[in-house]
């Protein structure tokens, strides 16, 4: 039950009508919680892609079946799927289908190359994988090096049923040439397990909230990717407080149908609990965008389902407002805008309320916290340029170089204690070591790697990452300023900061700038910045660029811009 009183002494503010505590043990396992949203909301469209609705009752039977057909096989409970296609119908069906078997699922992001999926599937120890027709070439490179046994493929337009079906099928195959060839004999058709299974019995698993649901594997800017192990309850918290925080807004709303844009890849730990799983609690029709890079269909879906929620990144905002026909989607339903993944830019942020009249509120959270650990109020006050408030139950602190707890306004590592917290790194005890600690009492904290600080209502802010800081002649440079000040500067599309070696200062400030205006110039730039930063903080080096490397969530890849720099 919701404490009665503010159990953090130093958050001076927090949303009215939200609980500061949830029950993360609301549910034995995420399989009652399936069994309760699929019955409650059995007549309601679950999903939507391509103009293809799915009922909650629909995904029921289906995940049913293909859980009876998991379980027919030699697989076993706890052992590891990998599901990995982009956002379509299927995903759901082959996520809830495997969890319903009592397998553990390995998110895989489609775009990996051979070599980064080796990895993974060996990592985990995957026996079994889902996946989309168009990176199977990529499967059978790799496939003899890994444990994988049962192999399960689909085509994107698999699930629309005649005739999109077939159209689709054949203009992503035939005509856009997006399917490689490729040899892999023993596989299945995803819908053929799901149509044998409609004839086989299904045994409901019996499962502790302790044991793992999820293999989140981490994008591996610190080295190799690791796999966080998320737990049923680390799931089901961070989903129950992700419902009680939207509620306040999404109660209000009086339509039959909530339309949930879930442009970003349920792949992805944001998408995978904001949109998949807590629309089993709430009902909602998530609006699966399966190439949120194409913006003219993107905008064409949203024509045809005005959303209630959006929820995506600075990238995507920035890309839809400068896009000329975002102005012919009906926003006047839009009640959430929700920002993550990466920092989201004050002018961003305040063009898109000016076009849809939402604010969009700022989160922070890591594939390790499943995922949200803070976020601005959706009722209150929103405070553009900070990642927010805690969640309920969620404790976040700032630990300083002296190992000490920061105050407010003290600069340090952002530290987090809550049930959302994974239980680990998968078979890494060393790297989970590296970011676990225990404070006086023996709780244990989960150190982000983020530099943040907090002011004094308990509001936090992301100074940056701390791999990303740029050393100037002893002067610590954020690259997450640097950038909130360029993407201002008249003419500028999308930025990205970082430091490359200099002989006088250690580091020099560079940026990477993709114009807007055809006609800026590296001078302009430098005045701009000259005007707004300190000397030691204006970009020294200007380089224009076409487009920046993002992350297929849309991410920018500072990483990959360093890697060049060297």
């Amino acid at each position: 039950m919701p404490v009665k009183t503010q159990p953090y002494p130093w958050l001076k503010f927090y949303p009215e009508g939200i609980p500061y505590e949830i029950n993360p043990d609301a549910y034995p396992s995420l399989l009652e919680l399936m069994d309760e949203g699929f019955k409650k909301y059995a007549d309601n469209a679950a999903y939507s892609c391509m103009g293809k609705e799915m009922t909650f009752g629909e995904l029921d039977k289906y995940s049913r079946d293909f859980a009876a057909y998991l379980q027919s096989t030699d697989l076993k409970k706890g052992d590891r799927l990998v599901i990995q296609m982009p956002n379509c119908l299927q995903y759901p069906v082959a996520m809830f289908g495997a969890l319903r078997a009592g397998l553990i699922i390995v998110n895989t992001n489609p775009l990996y190359t051979p070599r980064e999926m080796e990895h993974q599937f060996k990592d985990s120890g995957a026996k079994a994988i889902v996946i989309v027709a168009n990176f199977a070439a990529n499967l059978e490179k790799v496939l003899s090096k890994t444990s994988i046994k049962h192999v399960f493929v689909t085509q994107l337009g698999d699930m629309l049923g005649f005739p999109k079906k077939q159209i689709v099928n054949f203009v992503v195959k035939t005509v856009k040439k997006m399917v490689p060839e490729y040899n892999l004999p023993k596989a299945m058709p995803l819908m053929s397990a799901v149509s044998k299974g409609s004839s086989l019995n299904w045994t409901k698993p019996k499962l502790d909230n302790s044991e793992l649901a999820f293999i989140q594997y981490t994008g591996g800017t610190t080295g190799v990717s690791k796999g966080a192990m998320l737990t049923h309850r680390n799931i089901i918290a961070n989903l129950e407080a992700n419902h009680v925080w939207q509620s306040v807004m999404t109660g209000q709303i009086k339509d039959d149908k909530i339309v949930v844009v879930a442009a970003l890849p349920l792949y992805h730990i944001y998408a995978l609990t904001v949109n998949a799983l807590t629309s089993l609690k709430t009902g909602t029709m998530n609006l699966l965008i399966t190439n949120p890079r194409d913006l003219a269909a993107f905008i064409k879906d949203l024509k045809k389902n005005p959303p209630h929620v959006f929820t995506g990144l600075n990238t995507l905002y920035n890309g839809l407002l400068n896009h000329p026909q975002i102005k012919e989607v009906d926003f006047s339903k839009l009640v959430i805008t929700s920002a993550g993944g990466m920092a989201l830019q004050g002018v961003v942020a305040n063009r898109w309320k000016e076009m849809t009249g939402n604010l969009p509120a700022e989160g922070y959270g890591l594939s390790e916290t499943s995922p949200v650990l803070t976020s601005n109020p959706l009722v209150g006050e929103n405070r553009i340029g900070t990642i927010g408030v805690p969640w309920p139950s969620t404790e976040v602190r700032i630990l300083k170089d002296d190992g000490t707890w920061g105050e407010a306004g003290e600069i340090g590592e952002i530290c987090a204690n809550g049930p959302q917290v994974m239980a680990g790194y998968y078979n890494r005890p060393d790297e989970t070591a590296k970011v676990m600690m225990k404070d006086d009492e023996g709780r244990d904290w989960f150190k982000t790697g983020d530099i943040g600080v907090m002011d004094t209502d308990g509001y936090f802010k992301i100074v940056d990452r701390k791999k990303d800081m740029i050393l100037v002649s002893g002067f610590n440079v954020y690259p997450n300023e640097i950038e909130e000040v360029v993407a201002t500067c008249p003419g500028v599309l999308e930025v990205a900061c970082i430091g490359v070696p200099d002989e006088k200062s250690t580091e020099a400030v560079k940026v990477f700038i993709v114009k807007k205006d055809p006609e800026l110039t590296a001078e302009q730039v430098k005045a701009y910045c000259k005007q707004n930063l300190t000397g030691y903080k204006c970009p020294k080096h200007i380089e224009f660029r076409t487009e920046l490397p993002k992350t297929n969530v849309g991410k920018i890849l500072r990483r990959a811009l360093k890697e060049e720099a060297k």
